[in-house]
């Protein structure tokens, strides 16, 4: 049966229409409405497990690019202290910003790397210092490729699943041959290997945002014509491979993630079906849980929307998350876009269509606000949504809130 999303109101108006309006019928209602929000509430509070991943409750810090490594690609202090913050602050499960997997796949300067195995001290020591103050941290791991920076590359040309331009981006990349395809995956597979052993309690595939893994899916970037190209399973093969790749290396008891695009937000390019089709795929092949996100970095305004104002504008990604339900139905759902309100996450929750909250700019502004919530404090987030944050990080200053009173 397909679920619809209520808000607060349609569910006070449902509950009055059944009590008939009379005196005792209200009263009945308002303490049935007060029952399921605080059992909702409860729900998002409480202990869950992924893949036996114990987590203290259902919000997740969804992967933010920090600007917080250092040249070479390792960890330092500064990203140290900023999970510090976010585990002291009570989030259930922290997913770091973008590491690399390869040098010739880098986003922008100040990113992390987990391409080689000089970084794992540096690795060992973030994990540890989340460890320490009782979070869970799982390392997010992905390939830019043709929205690669060459300058913080080394220079070397952008690669991708086609020698076509991404949107937004003015460099050709380089088309992978089926031989590079194989290696990339392998890559893939490495850089797990070595955040598992640096210590962390999961890692997530980066498929969303218009990096390599979602560039495969997308029938606007992907035009080849050999196993990898063409139709919807073919296109879903590199993910699906990357995904198998990984899991044999980590093995079958350690928590595998996947943040997955909706749709690219471009003419052409990946839709609600094909991510619904990779959703199951995905399921089928033991996945561990499944991010919800859409949009594209070629435009930000798809990934990173401005006017955040009300619940209204909260939760754009629970649509095609909800398609991904039915498809996936045995996956744990984590949802991100615009969340900024326990009472819109409650109503979410009430009818079962995503399993987590993820929040991103709202815990750049308030590390502390997850505990905030459990505290009893049910005010929506301060964040009004401005992206500065983003722009002190593209400056070197890693990223922070630049609004008084942070």
């Amino acid at each position: 049966m397909k679920r619809k999303q209520i808000t607060r109101r349609e569910f006070l108006r449902t509950s009055l229409s059944l009590a008939g309006g009379a005196a005792a019928g209200s009263w009945m209602m308002s303490r049935s409405l007060a029952q399921a929000e605080q059992q909702s509430l409860a729900r998002i509070f409480e202990p869950t497990m992924v893949n036996g991943l114990m987590l203290k409750n259902r919000l997740v810090r969804s992967a933010t690019w920090e600007g917080m490594g250092d040249p070479e690609g390792r960890v330092t202090e500064q990203l140290i202290d900023l999970h510090r913050r976010l585990a002291d602050g009570g989030v259930g499960l922290a997913i770091t910003g973008y590491m690399y997997i390869r040098s010739d796949g880098r986003l922008a300067p100040f990113s992390a790397g987990a391409d080689r195995d000089d970084l794992l001290e540096g690795l060992g020591r973030l994990a540890d210092a989340v460890h320490a103050r009782g979070g869970k941290i799982v390392a997010q791991i992905c390939h830019a490729g043709g929205q690669s920076n060459r300058e913080a590359s080394g220079g070397v040309q952008a690669v991708a699943p086609s020698a076509i331009l991404s949107p937004g981006y003015t460099e050709l990349p380089r088309e992978l041959s089926e031989g590079e395809i194989e290696e990339m995956i392998s890559a893939f597979a490495a850089a797990a290997g070595r955040v598992k052993a640096a210590g962390f309690d999961g890692v997530q595939l980066h498929g969303a945002h218009g990096y390599l893994i979602s560039q495969f899916l997308s029938p606007l970037r992907n035009q080849r014509t050999d196993r990898y190209g063409g139709g919807l399973e073919n296109r879903s093969r590199f993910a699906l491979n990357a995904y198998r790749a990984v899991r044999a290396e980590v093995g079958p008891s350690y928590p595998v993630l996947f943040k997955l695009n909706a749709h690219d937000g471009f003419e052409g390019s990946t839709t609600e079906r094909d991510a619904a089709y990779l959703a199951s795929a995905l399921a089928q092949a033991g996945i561990d849980a499944i991010e919800v996100s859409s949009g594209s970095r070629a435009d930000r305004n798809s990934v990173l929307r401005r006017e955040i104002l009300s619940w209204r504008d909260e939760a754009y990604n629970l649509p095609p998350a909800k398609r991904i339900r039915h498809e996936a139905p045995e996956v744990p759902l984590m949802l991100v876009g615009g969340l900024r309100s326990l009472e819109r996450m409650w109503g979410i929750l009430h009818c079962g269509d995503v399993d987590y909250f993820s929040l991103s700019r709202p815990l750049i502004r308030q590390p502390d606000l997850p505990g905030r919530w459990a505290g009893g404090d049910r005010a929506r987030s301060s964040c009004i949504s401005c992206n500065g944050c983003f722009m002190a990080a593209v400056k070197g200053e890693g990223i922070h809130c630049v609004q008084p009173g942070a």
